[in-house]
């Protein structure tokens, strides 16, 4: 599977290093000025095994050059505003017409189409708006977070599931589509929880007033002497018999999940004594079979050491190299039929770098 890629930054490059991972020929089209301008740690870590070229698609050349090697793709993804693509002659319409069977991804913040196709968004704008950031916190306020949940579960992976059933359709009827992926869509599809409970109750509950935002002593965070936290994810009463015989609380063994606010803040605040006096390595060997669902947070180098992630071979490894900006124009040119003087003459005239 052959992937022309023209998205920049996060959603739509880690969409296609995921394909890439699955076997996929992913083609990294930039143009000729800034290019991809993502964190160089960022872009070395989703462009990995990529080939690049540079197209100026503002020149009829290089329109003309993306339209060839649509020829041989399978799949283009695009990140641009809606509309941008179809101004520079790039739109699905004129893609389809060299290659009905290629899948178009547009990946955007809005979508194509609506009030909102046209604005502008970041991963907090998207949460925010679809009632996600509201649910995403504790009793404190909403919280920000490292894991751009809009950018990765509304973008990312939405664009990755629909590319791979567009492809299928393609495989079946020999005609490819336009993926719409809107990334604010996408994270509030994912919202299955509060959107449960607005189902059920007309409603969603108040950040700190839900079994997982607070509410529960048996579900949440606590400090350790040291400075760090272990989580405490015992929901069932199992989980929880199994902390409390761990800690040797058997007085808190009855009150697991009460319904009553007053007697969870009591048993919190007990919690929150034991566990702050001693240190994180303390409990995390105490727990360490996680029978009472109970773990230490750890930072991510160790994770990356922690042996159950070393069994499973897990690791990040960006040695497969991220290519330069245009680093394979010439070879993937030459590969799509291109002559040396027509390389050639895109280069003097700038439609490609």
């Amino acid at each position: 599977m052959r992937i022309l890629d023209l998205t920049r930054l996060l959603p739509g490059p880690l969409a296609t290093q995921h394909l890439a991972d699955l076997g996929a020929e992913v083609i990294k089209v930039e143009d000729t000025g800034a290019g991809d301008y993502a964190n160089p740690a960022v872009r070395a870590l989703v462009n990995r095994g990529k080939r690049a070229i540079r197209i100026d698609l503002k020149q009829q050349e290089g329109l003309a050059t993306l339209l060839r090697l649509c020829r041989g793709a399978d799949v283009l993804v695009e990140g641009f505003r809606p509309g941008v693509m179809q101004r520079l002659g790039a739109g699905y319409d004129a893609v389809a017409a060299v290659n009905p069977r290629l899948v178009y991804c547009s990946i955007s913040g809005f979508g194509q189409t609506g009030p909102l196709a046209q604005a502008p968004g970041h991963d907090i704008n998207y949460t925010s708006l679809t009632g996600v950031a509201d649910q995403v916190g504790n009793a404190h306020g909403p919280a920000l977070s490292n894991l751009p949940l809009a950018d990765l579960l509304g973008g990312t992976m939405v664009a990755v599931k629909d590319i791979l059933a567009a492809l299928l359709g393609a495989a079946r009827t020999g005609k490819g589509r336009h993926v719409d992926v809107a990334i604010a869509d996408g994270v509030l599809s994912q919202a299955v929880l509060p959107l449960a409970a607005l189902h059920q109750h007309g409603r969603v509950q108040p950040l700190g007033e839900g079994s997982l935002t607070g509410a529960l002593a048996c579900y949440g965070f606590y400090r350790t002497a040291d400075g760090r936290h272990m989580a405490v994810g015992a929901l069932e009463h199992k989980f929880w018999d199994a902390l409390c015989k761990r800690l040797e609380r058997a007085d808190l063994a009855p009150l697991h999940r009460t319904g009553d606010s007053a007697t969870e803040e009591r048993v919190r605040e007990e919690l929150r004594a034991t566990f702050a006096a001693r240190p994180l390595s303390h409990w995390a060997a105490l727990f360490a079979d996680g029978e009472a669902c109970v773990t230490p947070v750890l930072r991510l180098d160790e994770t990356l050491a922690h042996p159950h992630f070393q069994a499973r071979g897990f690791r990040v490894d960006s040695a497969g190299g991220a290519p330069q900006p245009g680093e394979h124009t010439q070879e993937v040119l030459q590969a799509a039929g291109f002559h040396a003087d027509e390389i050639a003459a895109l280069r003097a005239a700038g439609a490609v770098a």
